[in-house]
């Protein structure tokens, strides 16, 4: 490993040499900027950045480390040293030449903000939102008050300008009190600590930490800007950015989703999501700059916003990191590694005092975190596990002190110095708190959580983000309409209702009226939401009308990242196996999981009802679980009973897959589907049929109970029209009640005699 670890720093330093003898020759052709060095700049950052931060990460450091190692590497703190000729040829201090780098960092800051705002989790802030608040207040108080005090006797020497004394304090206070959620997410989640309740905690204080640190960060740029202790420009700021957070929150929220929402079903240009989200970042940072805080605030506001839009958050994040992390992370770490001159600490006084600095850093954010810790209601260990998270700075600090730098509150030492701290303290932070979570125990109630948790993460449900509910004015598109709000209703997801009838266009005019389809999805997700725990908020529902032939229509819905069609329309089966032509044409355009729903019996008249008792059979497999997960739903938002029958189908039939060990297959699923339902706290009926058809056995449940609709999970069979195979059809056809069949996303052959 030593030596594959070895090969790229040969590369690098092969490169190195290269770009010098190309550099030395381009600084001896122009006296202005020059963009060869500015790509001869990014090169090398990257690549010795990505290429150390590579190396980090094999032995249990953050990635960051090596970026910024990175920059001082090739900075005076060594290369400048070993070959200051050469290294003045690559990194000119001419204003011009430096000026095009720094911009490229500076869009680099915005961007890192924004990623962060994008992983800081509110719900689970809100959840453990008591004790991080109070061990947030404390482990910032104490480590403030450390590094205030500091700033009030460090040397004039170390200050850019001595009058200003205060406004350097608090710089400091602020500097060495906020901690970097990053890092402190990535060890937390690197250890399956995430969903521990300690690492939940730690991971909110963290969250709150940041959002304190910006808000405070803001305040001071703005005292700094104006030299003096204006308080009447420190209060507009303060209340500027109070107001500016107030907005953000309640109307900028909806705000955000409806313009991610709108770009992502409008515009057909490539990565029009990303572009719309760029923009509200720069629009964000540029309202902080005018109401006299940093820029920084709004871009980590706007990533907030965009974080908890329910529109594509996961494909969003992997393009957006993939950006960020690859080229403007390595540029902006490692030109903070470059304004970092390691040599002064040759001075045996600036030593002493950084190692004072990491002293005082470290014991004060220590030690508030595990006072605020023990406060908060936390054991030992667990104090011990959170203070150990809370004194990594990493990426935080550094783009603070870069700040710092920049508006003239830190002079070129003094900055130095902080980076060093940041980098001591992030590097000791994964072995402190891998030690400390490693000996932490687990409590029966926080181990159910865990599996119900790991169970849910698994599901199908669980992994919805965006239903299309299709419908025509029929009854059996109501019926339809209910069960989507009760889908959307659990975890509060956006749904589109797209009119596919005949007078489309005039039921996407009336959507606002009682009877609309859209009022009752709305009207299901709310009751729904009002008997879950979690405050999923209110159900968006968006309202299309059919503009051309539907499988065109369904294509051009479809590429907006639907994940589950529902299908609600006056004909489903026109023949003994055959569906509607509309619904042949639906399934045919449309890739993803279909529900298509078939209303009979009561609810041929009462289309929304108050309560659902349903049936649903379960045979071992992957998709019959799937339509066991909708079928438990269904039951805990329509307030009804739930029937469970194990049917036996040719091809299950000897499957263990599934079932439970040291029970027999049957029982198995059985009491798979009981602990999903229990999971759920909904109350289930079970019911064994081995020696009928599976057909038979449905229909003779539905005879002989009273249960009024029937959730089927099916597979897609390969034929020349759709197919959900035999047992599907003879349930469609010939069940008295109503029949939703939750179909897979691909058709797969079957060659067994019966489906």
């Amino acid at each position: 490993m030593p030596w594959r670890l070895l090969r790229p720093v040969g590369l690098v330093f092969a490169a190195l040499a290269f770009t010098t003898a190309a550099a030395g020759a381009e600084t001896g052709k122009a006296a202005g900027p020059s963009e060869f060095l500015l790509v001869a700049q990014i090169v090398l950052l990257i690549a010795v950045g990505r290429g150390l931060g590579e190396i980090m990460q094999r032995i249990g450091q953050p990635s960051v480390i090596g970026e910024l190692l990175a920059g001082i590497i090739l900075g005076p703190s060594l290369f400048g040293w070993i070959w200051p000729e050469a290294q003045a040829a690559i990194f000119p201090k001419a204003p011009e030449q430096k000026a095009m780098i720094d911009g490229i960092a500076q869009v680099g800051i915005l961007l890192l903000l924004l990623l962060t705002g994008m992983e800081t989790d509110l719900k689970l802030v809100r959840k453990v939102g008591k004790a991080a608040i109070a061990i947030s207040i404390a482990g910032i108080l104490v480590p403030f008050a450390c590094g205030f005090a500091l700033g009030e006797f460090l040397p004039d020497a170390l200050l850019p300008d001595p009058q200003a004394r205060l406004v350097a304090s608090l710089f400091m206070g602020t500097a060495l009190s906020i901690s970097s959620v990053k890092i402190v997410a990535v060890v937390v989640r690197e250890m399956n600590f995430m969903r521990r309740n300690v690492g939940q905690i730690i991971v909110a204080t963290a969250v709150i930490d940041d959002t304190i640190g910006w808000i405070i960060i803001a305040v001071i740029f703005s005292l700094a800007s104006h030299g003096t202790l204006d308080v009447a420009s420190v209060a507009k700021s303060v209340l500027g950015t109070l107001a500016f957070l107030a907005v953000s929150f309640t109307i900028g929220r909806r705000l955000v989703f409806q313009l991610i929402r709108w770009a992502n079903d409008n515009l057909v240009s490539a990565a029009a999501v990303i572009t719309v989200i760029l923009l509200l970042m720069c629009v964000m940072a540029m309202i902080t700059h005018a109401i006299g805080v940093h820029t920084v605030l709004g871009a980590f506001v706007a990533g907030i916003l965009v974080g908890e839009s329910p529109i594509l958050t996961r494909q969003i994040d992997e393009r957006l990191r993939g950006l960020i992390s690859s080229f403007f992370m390595p540029v902006f770490f490692g030109l903070a590694g470059l304004a970092a001159d390691l040599s002064v600490l040759r001075d045996p006084d600036l030593l002493m005092l950084t190692g004072l600095l990491v002293v005082i850093a470290s014991v004060g954010k220590f030690g508030g975190a595990f006072v605020g810790g023990t406060l908060g209601g936390l054991s030992t260990r667990e104090s011990l596990a959170l203070a150990s998270g809370m004194n990594a700075r990493g990426s935080t600090e550094v783009i603070i002190a870069t700040i710092g730098l920049s508006i003239g509150v830190l002079s070129q030492n003094l900055f130095t110095m902080i980076v060093t701290m940041a980098i001591v303290t992030t590097m000791a932070m994964p072995p402190m708190l891998r030690a400390a979570l490693a000996r932490l125990p687990m409590d029966k109630e926080e181990k159910e959580r865990l599996e119900r948790e790991e169970f849910e993460k698994r599901g199908f449900l669980a992994n919805l983000e965006r239903p299309l509910l299709a419908v025509d004015e029929s009854v059996n598109a109501t019926f339809a309409a209910h069960l989507a709000g009760l889908i959307a209703g659990m975890r509060g997801l956006p749904i589109t209702v797209l009119h596919i009838g005949k007078s489309a266009k005039e039921q996407e005019k009336s959507r606002d009226a009682e009877e609309s389809h859209e009022a009752v999805v709305k009207k299901a997700a709310e009751a729904v939401s009002a008997k879950t725990e979690d405050d999923v908020g209110s159900v968006d529902v968006v309202t299309r009308a059919r503009r051309a032939e539907l499988g065109e229509t369904i294509t051009e819905e479809a590429r907006k990242g639907f994940d589950l069609l529902v299908v609600g329309i006056d004909k489903v089966a026109v023949t003994k196996d055959r569906f509607d032509r509309k619904i042949e044409d639906i399934a045919a355009t449309f890739e993803g999981p279909l529900a298509i729903v078939a209303a009979k019996g009561k609810h041929l008249k009462q289309p929304n009802p108050d309560a659902l008792n349903i049936l649903v059979p379960v045979s071992g497999s992957g998709i019959s679980k799937r339509g066991a997960e909708v079928a438990v739903a269904l039951a805990q938002g329509g307030s009804g009973s739930l029937r469970v029958i194990y049917v036996a189908t040719t091809r299950d039939k000897g499957a263990q897959r599934g079932a439970s060990r040291g029970l027999s297959q049957e029982a198995g699923i059985l009491k798979d589907a009981s602990d999903l339902a229990a999971r759920y706290d909904v109350d289930i009926t079970t019911t064994l049929r081995v020696n009928r058809a599976p057909e038979a056995a449905i229909l003779r449940e539905i005879e002989t109970t009273d249960v009024d609709l029937v959730v089927m999970g099916v597979d897609r069979i390969q034929a020349d029209h759709l197919s959900f195979g035999g047992v599907a059809d003879a349930v469609l056809r010939q069940s008295k009640v109503s029949v939703l069949l939750v179909s897979s996303g691909e058709a797969r052959q079957v060659t067994a005699e019966k489906a």
